[in-house]
């Protein structure tokens, strides 16, 4: 079976467990304030880096997973760039392990267009049907509509509205404040907790308003990476043109040749 719906399903299941598991933990054990320094708390800090997500019109995320797993898996995200806003526009790539291949992602209302190279078609299509896959659409955008099954996990990713309908759990009370610093050029400032032998990690802004950054989760298995960047900044509204855009029938098509 064909595993292009697969892999964009996994994208908003990896994305999404692991945004619900770095930022948004049930409330730990511990002791009830963490306060280190500040006119805020940590959990301060992290309630109101939740609140500048849930209002963002838009936002870029970059997603790594740098675990063995993910590395060595052809169907499993090991990274993603994808700018996304309410309405469920989205644009950027996606890239599966070391040689799954890379996919541009664009959707605008109720298109969307899909772009492989050819390592992830001979990775999802092993043979003669993987090589005949990257000849057809060489250089050519999958063009279809949100309603197509193929596209069902592409409309899921984009949804900013279920990223931030997930930013309303309470900031763990064992949450403890590091000291600033940068990253990339932005001040932040680490708020950090642990819990089987797992360390998670939210960089938020120093200056107002406070934003989340970065949250970095490591630890047995575990080496994951997801910045937010480009808060409110409008969603790249160029869509691929027509002589470069390829009906998804063509993909169905080729699929139901033996």
């Amino acid at each position: 079976m064909f595993r292009t719906q697969g892999f964009t399903i996994a994208t908003r299941a990896t994305v999404t467990a692991a945004t619900m598991g770095l930022l948004f933990s049930p409330v730990l054990g511990g002791v009830s304030s963490a306060r280190t320094s500040g006119d805020q708390s940590p959990q301060q800090l992290a309630a109101q880096a939740q609140g500048a997500l849930r209002k963002a019109t838009s936002v870029r995320i970059h997603y790594e997973d740098r675990s063995a797993a993910a590395a060595s898996s052809i169907t499993v995200p090991s990274a993603m760039n994808l700018a996304l806003d309410r309405s469920g526009n989205c644009a950027g790539t996606l890239s599966l392990g070391r040689q799954g291949g890379m996919v541009q992602i664009v959707k605008r209302g109720t298109d969307v267009w899909l772009k492989p190279n050819t390592a992830f078609w001979t990775a999802e299509l092993p043979g003669d049907r993987g090589a005949a896959a990257a000849r057809e659409f060489k250089n050519h955008y999958i063009h279809g509509s949100t309603t197509n099954m193929v596209f069902s996990g592409v409309v899921n990713a984009c949804s900013l509205q279920d990223l931030q309908a997930a930013a309303t759990a309470t900031p763990p009370a064992t949450l403890k404040e590091g000291l600033a610093t940068t990253v990339n050029g932005t001040r932040v400032v680490p708020l950090s907790f642990r819990t089987n032998g797992t360390t998670s990690t939210l960089y938020v802004t120093t200056g107002a308003p406070h934003r989340l950054y970065r949250a970095a989760q490591k630890g047995p298995g575990t080496d994951l990476t997801l910045t937010f960047t480009d808060y409110n900044v409008r969603v790249p509204a160029k869509v691929p043109p027509a002589s470069q855009s390829l009906d998804v029938s063509r993909l169905q098509g080729l699929l139901n040749t033996a």
